[in-house]
């Protein structure tokens, strides 16, 4: 059984415009995968596609964007053999995160392997972007940007080495209802430089990027759930250099330059918050860091 890790995302800074004619609203965001994985194993069988999963409660049929990735590529190239897909859940559940995302572009790389199609990632990035508009950047990974309703993507300069730590708070955000809210909300937005933002990566200055950081969601969504301006305050307080909610939450990080003032920062929140403390990662799902 192969094992191929979806990379969890982070939103270095997220923008979001106007909702398109499809529905979808414009957005330009610089994302980072970073060292939390699911970890989906893929076995080859006879025919049929299966999902089991662990750590977590979902949809084992074709809710499931693990199990769409598998019969999307199967049924394009007609391959006729199936898949066994077994899904270890790490990434927290609506959380800012893209765990669906990756475990779906896990799946697409792996499959891609697993049936021999020889496909390179422009092609299954091209089939990412009908799954869902985070898993092109979940394939790709490392430091990029997402434009359009996020599915086109290109590369940044890496994020500095540093630490992160990942809080996520026992609320669940629904990505359209944070949507809704922003069209809606009198909540004064944050302004977003994303230009400012690509030049600090492109300097590799790690306080200019942590000066550039923002994301258009964190008003409206701090307004109905205040913890999340709760860990972001614990963080700086702790040493953090910058904090920031990621996608459309809820969860915080920290960037840190050390790894004692992260695991410090740990230790101050309450144990009722998931933590994590990661590495920027350099690759996308399916592949590990070279040493």
């Amino acid at each position: 059984m192969s094992n191929f890790p979806g990379w969890a995302k982070l939103n270095l800074g997220l923008k979001v415009g106007g909702k398109r004619p499809d529905g979808y609203h414009s957005i330009i965001s610089v994302m980072q995968t970073v060292s939390l994985a699911d970890q989906v194993k893929l076995e080859l069988k006879k025919d049929g596609i299966s999902l089991e999963v662990t750590g977590a409660k979902l949809p084992t049929d074709d809710q499931n964007l693990a199990v769409q990735a598998a019969r999307l590529i199967q049924s394009r190239f007609q391959v006729s053999e199936g898949v066994h897909i077994r899904l270890i859940k790490n990434i927290p559940l609506a959380a800012g995160l893209a765990g669906g995302s990756a475990d779906a572009a896990a799946v697409l790389y792996g499959v891609n392997e697993l049936w021999n199609l020889g496909l390179g990632i422009k092609d299954l990035t091209q089939l990412a972007a009908e799954i869902g508009s985070d898993v092109p950047f979940a394939l790709c990974g490392g430091t990029g940007l997402a434009q359009g309703r996020g599915e086109i993507v290109s590369p940044l300069p890496s994020l500095p080495d540093c630490y992160l730590v990942l809080a996520c708070p026992p609320v669940a955000v629904s990505t359209p209802w944070a949507y809704n809210e922003l069209d809606r909300s009198s909540v004064k937005p944050q302004l977003v430089n994303i230009d400012k933002l690509i030049a600090a990566l492109k300097e590799k200055d790690l306080d200019e990027i942590a000066a550039a950081m923002a994301n258009s969601f964190e008003p409206v969504v701090v307004a109905h759930f205040p913890i999340i301006r709760d860990i972001k305050q614990a963080l700086l307080d702790s040493g953090a250099i910058a904090a920031l909610m990621s996608g459309s939450g809820p969860t915080v990080y920290g960037i840190f330059t050390s790894l004692n003032k992260a695991k410090h920062a740990v230790s101050t929140l309450n144990t009722d918050i998931i933590t994590h403390v990661a590495k920027p990662v350099p690759v996308g799902a399916g592949r590990l860091p070279k040493e």
